[in-house]
């Protein structure tokens, strides 16, 4: 069963799930981007050319040439994906198909509605028996 992570009360989210993924990627770790708003999708990736200031995060699109041999793949679909190993969730809604996933990370901002969608995907995890592991952010900087 899909291993459900939610970082919650994060401060700026792109930022949040940014760091998340540069962990990811130090540990070797293969991960997918759910990312089906483009304003969204670019925001994330001009923070991981940036962030760490001393290096980057190896990241391109999941429809690129590159997308075999890149750690990091933002996709806007998940219908033809490389692996089904860990999805970063950053639309505000339940990823379709997140339960062929090891593992589902959500990150959640501060914002009123973002708080209203993560606590109605929470609910959604939660009443399929998902037992969902909570990590507060609101400490992060």
């Amino acid at each position: 069963m899909t291993q459900v992570f939610f970082y919650h009360s994060a401060a700026d989210r792109i930022a949040a799930a940014a760091s998340l993924i540069g962990k990811a990627f130090s540990q070797k770790k293969a991960l997918l981007v759910y990312a089906p708003d483009a304003e969204l999708a670019a925001a994330l990736d001009r923070h991981l050319w940036t962030h760490p200031p001393t290096g980057f995060v190896p990241h391109v699109g999941v429809n690129s040439p590159l997308a075999a041999e890149t750690p990091v793949l933002i996709a806007s679909q998940l219908e033809s994906v490389p692996h089904d190993e860990r999805l970063f969730n950053l639309s505000t809604e339940v990823p379709p198909g997140f339960s062929r996933f090891a593992s589902l990370i959500e990150v959640v901002g501060q914002e009123d509605e973002e708080r209203v969608a993560g606590r109605r995907r929470a609910k959604f995890y939660k009443d399929r028996g998902y037992e969902i592991r909570y990590l507060d952010l609101s400490g992060s900087s």
